[in-house]
Protein backbone atom coordinates (compact mmCIF):
# COMPACT_ATOMS: atom_id res chain seq x y z
CA UNK A 1 0.00 0.00 0.00
CA UNK A 2 1.26 3.79 -0.70
CA UNK A 3 1.86 5.94 1.98
CA UNK A 4 -0.24 9.09 2.16
CA UNK A 5 2.43 11.00 3.85
CA UNK A 6 5.31 10.37 0.91
CA UNK A 7 2.94 10.96 -2.07
CA UNK A 8 2.52 13.89 -3.66
CA UNK A 9 -0.37 13.96 -6.25
CA UNK A 10 0.77 16.21 -9.82
CA UNK A 11 -1.69 17.80 -12.36
CA UNK A 12 -0.45 19.01 -15.75
CA UNK A 13 -0.62 21.37 -18.69
CA UNK A 14 -0.95 21.81 -21.63
CA UNK A 15 0.70 19.62 -23.93
CA UNK A 16 -0.55 16.60 -22.33
CA UNK A 17 -4.16 16.52 -24.08
CA UNK A 18 -5.33 13.85 -26.53
CA UNK A 19 -7.98 12.99 -28.34
CA UNK A 20 -10.03 10.06 -26.28
CA UNK A 21 -9.24 11.28 -23.27
CA UNK A 22 -11.60 10.43 -20.71
CA UNK A 23 -13.24 7.99 -22.70
CA UNK A 24 -12.41 4.70 -20.68
CA UNK A 25 -13.09 6.34 -17.22
CA UNK A 26 -16.24 6.64 -18.10
CA UNK A 27 -17.02 3.59 -18.93
CA UNK A 28 -14.98 2.28 -16.11
CA UNK A 29 -16.13 4.59 -12.80
CA UNK A 30 -19.16 6.17 -12.56
CA UNK A 31 -17.36 9.16 -10.61
CA UNK A 32 -15.56 9.94 -13.53
CA UNK A 33 -19.03 9.71 -15.97
CA UNK A 34 -20.79 12.34 -13.55
CA UNK A 35 -17.93 14.83 -13.73
CA UNK A 36 -18.04 15.22 -17.36
CA UNK A 37 -21.67 14.54 -17.43
CA UNK A 38 -21.40 18.06 -15.20
CA UNK A 39 -18.75 19.81 -17.12
CA UNK A 40 -21.28 19.70 -19.74
CA UNK A 41 -24.13 20.75 -18.09
CA UNK A 42 -22.06 23.84 -16.40
CA UNK A 43 -19.97 24.79 -19.91
CA UNK A 44 -23.41 24.57 -22.16
CA UNK A 45 -21.60 22.58 -24.69
CA UNK A 46 -20.32 18.83 -24.95
CA UNK A 47 -16.57 19.24 -24.06
CA UNK A 48 -16.96 15.10 -23.14
CA UNK A 49 -17.81 14.40 -26.84
CA UNK A 50 -14.59 16.83 -27.64
CA UNK A 51 -12.35 14.89 -25.38
CA UNK A 52 -13.47 11.74 -26.48
CA UNK A 53 -13.99 12.17 -29.89
CA UNK A 54 -12.46 15.51 -31.19
CA UNK A 55 -11.56 16.94 -33.55
CA UNK A 56 -8.00 17.70 -32.48
CA UNK A 57 -7.30 20.96 -33.78
CA UNK A 58 -10.73 22.18 -31.60
CA UNK A 59 -9.40 20.12 -28.52
CA UNK A 60 -5.97 22.03 -29.12
CA UNK A 61 -7.57 25.61 -29.38
CA UNK A 62 -6.61 26.72 -25.49
CA UNK A 63 -9.82 27.88 -24.63
CA UNK A 64 -11.20 24.45 -24.59
CA UNK A 65 -7.44 22.56 -24.01
CA UNK A 66 -7.37 24.15 -20.72
CA UNK A 67 -11.37 23.03 -19.19
CA UNK A 68 -10.86 19.30 -21.02
CA UNK A 69 -7.76 19.00 -18.82
CA UNK A 70 -9.12 20.25 -15.41
CA UNK A 71 -12.36 17.72 -15.97
CA UNK A 72 -9.87 15.09 -16.70
CA UNK A 73 -7.89 15.42 -13.60
CA UNK A 74 -10.97 15.90 -11.66
CA UNK A 75 -12.56 13.28 -13.03
CA UNK A 76 -9.31 10.64 -11.85
CA UNK A 77 -9.21 12.91 -8.25
CA UNK A 78 -13.01 11.99 -8.02
CA UNK A 79 -13.09 8.54 -8.93
CA UNK A 80 -9.89 7.96 -6.24
CA UNK A 81 -11.96 9.56 -3.62
CA UNK A 82 -15.21 7.93 -4.01
CA UNK A 83 -12.92 4.51 -4.07
CA UNK A 84 -10.22 5.22 -1.38
CA UNK A 85 -12.45 7.60 0.96
CA UNK A 86 -10.13 9.19 3.53
CA UNK A 87 -7.10 8.68 1.68
CA UNK A 88 -5.18 11.75 0.57
CA UNK A 89 -1.76 12.56 -0.50
CA UNK A 90 0.38 15.12 1.60
CA UNK A 91 0.84 17.51 -0.97
CA UNK A 92 -0.10 18.16 -4.50
CA UNK A 93 1.02 20.40 -7.49
CA UNK A 94 0.01 21.27 -10.94
CA UNK A 95 2.16 22.45 -14.33
CA UNK A 96 0.75 25.96 -15.39
CA UNK A 97 -3.02 24.86 -15.85
CA UNK A 98 -2.56 22.20 -13.74
CA UNK A 99 -1.83 24.30 -10.70
CA UNK A 100 -5.84 25.44 -11.08
CA UNK A 101 -6.56 21.42 -10.90
CA UNK A 102 -4.98 20.91 -8.42
CA UNK A 103 -6.49 23.48 -6.21
CA UNK A 104 -9.53 22.37 -6.99
CA UNK A 105 -8.67 18.48 -6.22
CA UNK A 106 -7.36 20.09 -2.76
CA UNK A 107 -10.45 21.95 -1.82
CA UNK A 108 -9.60 25.27 -2.54
CA UNK A 109 -12.08 25.81 -5.04
CA UNK A 110 -15.74 24.27 -5.52
CA UNK A 111 -15.43 22.36 -9.46
CA UNK A 112 -18.41 24.37 -11.12
CA UNK A 113 -16.70 27.97 -10.18
CA UNK A 114 -13.40 26.47 -11.25
CA UNK A 115 -14.15 25.22 -14.39
CA UNK A 116 -15.55 28.55 -15.20
CA UNK A 117 -12.11 30.14 -14.36
CA UNK A 118 -10.43 27.69 -16.24
CA UNK A 119 -12.20 27.97 -19.20
CA UNK A 120 -11.98 31.65 -18.92
CA UNK A 121 -8.49 32.15 -18.84
CA UNK A 122 -7.92 29.82 -21.70
CA UNK A 123 -10.31 32.51 -23.36
CA UNK A 124 -7.98 35.50 -21.85
CA UNK A 125 -4.73 33.43 -22.86
CA UNK A 126 -6.02 33.40 -26.27
CA UNK A 127 -7.09 36.91 -26.52
CA UNK A 128 -3.37 37.96 -25.52
CA UNK A 129 -2.09 36.14 -28.56
CA UNK A 130 -4.64 38.47 -30.66
CA UNK A 131 -3.42 41.56 -28.94
CA UNK A 132 0.16 40.61 -28.00
CA UNK A 133 1.46 37.90 -30.76
CA UNK A 134 4.19 36.07 -29.44
CA UNK A 135 6.48 32.75 -29.33
CA UNK A 136 7.51 30.28 -27.22
CA UNK A 137 10.63 27.21 -28.13
CA UNK A 138 11.52 24.82 -26.28
CA UNK A 139 15.57 24.35 -25.41
CA UNK A 140 17.10 20.98 -25.03
CA UNK A 141 20.39 20.72 -23.18
CA UNK A 142 21.58 23.97 -21.83
CA UNK A 143 21.16 24.83 -18.31
CA UNK A 144 19.32 27.67 -16.40
CA UNK A 145 22.20 30.22 -16.58
CA UNK A 146 22.74 29.81 -20.28
CA UNK A 147 19.28 30.08 -21.31
CA UNK A 148 18.75 33.24 -19.06
CA UNK A 149 22.25 35.09 -20.05
CA UNK A 150 21.05 34.16 -23.61
CA UNK A 151 17.32 35.87 -22.86
CA UNK A 152 19.03 38.73 -21.77
CA UNK A 153 21.64 39.34 -24.78
CA UNK A 154 18.60 39.18 -26.76
CA UNK A 155 16.12 41.24 -25.16
CA UNK A 156 19.23 44.29 -24.51
CA UNK A 157 19.80 43.85 -28.38
CA UNK A 158 16.46 43.81 -30.09
CA UNK A 159 15.15 45.89 -27.62
CA UNK A 160 12.25 42.59 -27.35
CA UNK A 161 10.72 41.13 -24.82
CA UNK A 162 12.10 37.44 -24.20
CA UNK A 163 12.06 35.02 -20.41
CA UNK A 164 12.30 31.81 -19.29
CA UNK A 165 8.85 30.35 -19.23
CA UNK A 166 8.79 27.00 -17.89
CA UNK A 167 11.83 25.29 -15.96
CA UNK A 168 10.73 21.53 -16.58
CA UNK A 169 13.54 19.74 -15.99
CA UNK A 170 17.40 19.68 -15.91
CA UNK A 171 18.15 20.36 -19.71
CA UNK A 172 14.44 21.26 -21.02
CA UNK A 173 13.82 24.67 -20.56
CA UNK A 174 10.93 26.68 -22.23
CA UNK A 175 11.62 29.99 -23.87
CA UNK A 176 8.82 32.47 -24.60
CA UNK A 177 8.30 36.47 -25.90
CA UNK A 178 8.06 38.00 -28.76
CA UNK A 179 8.63 35.94 -31.95
CA UNK A 180 11.38 38.14 -33.43
CA UNK A 181 13.07 37.54 -30.18
CA UNK A 182 12.48 33.86 -30.03
CA UNK A 183 13.35 33.48 -33.82
CA UNK A 184 16.63 35.34 -32.77
CA UNK A 185 17.44 33.28 -29.63
CA UNK A 186 17.17 29.82 -31.50
CA UNK A 187 20.83 29.84 -33.37
CA UNK A 188 22.36 31.38 -30.35
CA UNK A 189 21.12 28.56 -28.15
CA UNK A 190 22.40 26.00 -30.47
CA UNK A 191 25.79 27.99 -30.56
CA UNK A 192 25.80 28.05 -26.82
CA UNK A 193 25.38 24.38 -26.73
CA UNK A 194 22.00 23.50 -26.96
CA UNK A 195 21.24 19.71 -27.94
CA UNK A 196 17.63 21.28 -29.98
CA UNK A 197 16.21 24.35 -30.12
CA UNK A 198 12.27 23.87 -31.05
CA UNK A 199 9.85 26.30 -31.88
CA UNK A 200 5.82 25.48 -30.35
CA UNK A 201 3.16 25.61 -32.59
CA UNK A 202 1.56 28.79 -30.55
CA UNK A 203 0.59 32.41 -31.03
CA UNK A 204 0.49 32.90 -27.47
CA UNK A 205 3.56 33.89 -25.23
CA UNK A 206 2.60 32.20 -22.18
CA UNK A 207 4.31 32.80 -19.04
CA UNK A 208 5.58 36.05 -20.05
CA UNK A 209 5.25 39.72 -19.76
CA UNK A 210 3.01 39.74 -23.17
CA UNK A 211 0.22 38.31 -21.00
CA UNK A 212 -0.03 41.17 -18.84
CA UNK A 213 -2.28 42.53 -21.30
CA UNK A 214 -5.16 40.50 -19.68
CA UNK A 215 -4.04 40.38 -16.43
CA UNK A 216 -6.93 43.05 -15.03
CA UNK A 217 -9.66 40.80 -16.77
CA UNK A 218 -8.04 37.29 -14.53
CA UNK A 219 -8.06 39.18 -11.65
CA UNK A 220 -11.55 40.55 -12.09
CA UNK A 221 -12.76 37.00 -13.12
CA UNK A 222 -10.26 35.36 -9.77
CA UNK A 223 -11.93 38.08 -7.57
CA UNK A 224 -15.27 36.62 -8.26
CA UNK A 225 -13.85 32.95 -7.41
CA UNK A 226 -14.67 31.70 -4.16
CA UNK A 227 -11.63 30.21 -2.13
CA UNK A 228 -10.63 28.19 0.55
CA UNK A 229 -7.85 27.50 2.08
CA UNK A 230 -6.71 23.99 0.60
CA UNK A 231 -7.28 20.87 2.65
CA UNK A 232 -4.08 19.48 1.28
CA UNK A 233 -1.18 21.94 0.72
CA UNK A 234 -0.33 22.69 -2.89
CA UNK A 235 3.19 24.08 -3.87
CA UNK A 236 2.75 26.83 -6.32
CA UNK A 237 4.26 27.37 -9.79
CA UNK A 238 5.63 31.25 -8.85
CA UNK A 239 7.46 30.44 -6.48
CA UNK A 240 7.97 26.72 -5.48
CA UNK A 241 6.42 27.08 -2.17
CA UNK A 242 3.23 25.67 -0.61
CA UNK A 243 -0.32 28.07 -0.82
CA UNK A 244 -1.76 27.85 2.08
CA UNK A 245 -4.02 30.60 2.53
CA UNK A 246 -6.69 32.14 0.25
CA UNK A 247 -4.46 35.76 -0.54
CA UNK A 248 -1.65 33.66 -1.52
CA UNK A 249 -3.70 31.47 -4.09
CA UNK A 250 -5.36 34.58 -5.28
CA UNK A 251 -1.69 36.42 -5.92
CA UNK A 252 -0.26 33.08 -7.17
CA UNK A 253 -2.77 32.71 -10.03
CA UNK A 254 -2.53 36.03 -11.15
CA UNK A 255 1.28 36.35 -11.09
CA UNK A 256 1.43 32.99 -12.37
CA UNK A 257 0.31 34.19 -15.99
CA UNK A 258 3.17 36.91 -16.71
CA UNK A 259 5.71 33.97 -14.42
CA UNK A 260 8.26 31.63 -15.07
CA UNK A 261 6.59 27.76 -14.34
CA UNK A 262 9.18 26.92 -11.66
CA UNK A 263 8.79 22.72 -12.06
CA UNK A 264 11.63 21.31 -11.14
CA UNK A 265 11.78 23.84 -8.05
CA UNK A 266 8.44 22.79 -7.32
CA UNK A 267 9.80 18.98 -7.23
CA UNK A 268 12.43 19.98 -5.38
CA UNK A 269 10.40 21.30 -2.93
CA UNK A 270 8.51 18.38 -2.82
CA UNK A 271 11.15 16.27 -2.38
CA UNK A 272 12.97 17.82 0.70
CA UNK A 273 9.19 17.87 2.64
CA UNK A 274 9.55 13.91 2.34
CA UNK A 275 8.02 12.90 -0.86
CA UNK A 276 9.23 9.78 -2.28
CA UNK A 277 6.22 8.63 -4.77
CA UNK A 278 4.88 10.99 -7.46
CA UNK A 279 1.35 9.80 -8.89
CA UNK A 280 0.20 11.93 -11.76
CA UNK A 281 -3.26 12.50 -12.82
CA UNK A 282 -4.11 13.37 -16.54
CA UNK A 283 -4.08 11.76 -19.85
CA UNK A 284 -0.43 11.26 -20.89
CA UNK A 285 2.80 10.72 -18.92
CA UNK A 286 4.02 13.99 -19.21
CA UNK A 287 5.58 15.38 -15.90
CA UNK A 288 6.14 11.33 -14.65
CA UNK A 289 9.26 11.75 -17.80
CA UNK A 290 9.90 15.55 -16.25
CA UNK A 291 10.09 13.83 -12.62
CA UNK A 292 12.64 11.29 -13.45
CA UNK A 293 15.12 13.71 -14.58
CA UNK A 294 14.29 16.09 -11.71
CA UNK A 295 14.63 12.87 -8.91
CA UNK A 296 15.50 9.62 -10.01
CA UNK A 297 15.34 8.15 -6.62
CA UNK A 298 11.27 8.66 -6.66
CA UNK A 299 9.14 6.65 -7.91
CA UNK A 300 6.40 7.74 -10.52
CA UNK A 301 3.25 6.64 -11.23
CA UNK A 302 0.53 8.24 -14.16
CA UNK A 303 -2.77 7.55 -13.89
CA UNK A 304 -3.41 7.97 -17.72
CA UNK A 305 -6.17 5.18 -18.07
CA UNK A 306 -8.57 3.10 -16.64
CA UNK A 307 -6.41 0.41 -16.43
CA UNK A 308 -3.49 2.07 -14.98
CA UNK A 309 -6.42 3.63 -12.47
CA UNK A 310 -7.73 0.07 -11.66
CA UNK A 311 -3.71 -1.37 -10.99
CA UNK A 312 -3.32 1.70 -8.52
CA UNK A 313 -6.32 1.12 -6.52
CA UNK A 314 -4.95 -2.16 -6.53
CA UNK A 315 -2.23 -1.41 -4.22
CA UNK A 316 -5.04 -0.61 -1.41
CA UNK A 317 -6.39 -3.59 -1.52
Amino acid sequence: MLDGTTTAFVFPGQGSQQVGMGADLVEAFPAARSTFEEADDILGFALSTLCFEGPDDDLNDTVNTQPALYVMGIAIARVLSDELGSIRPALMAGHSLGELTALCAAGAMEFAPGLRLVRERGRLMKEAGTRSPGAMAAILGLDVATVQAVCDEISATTGRTLVIANDNCDGQLVISGDRAAVEAALPLTLERGAKRALPLAVSVASHSPLMQSITDEFRAALDATEFAPPAVPVIGNVHAQPLTDVGAIRSELAAQLTSSVRWTESVQAMSRAGITTFVELGPKDVLSGLIKRIDRSAERIALNSAAAVRAFLGTFA
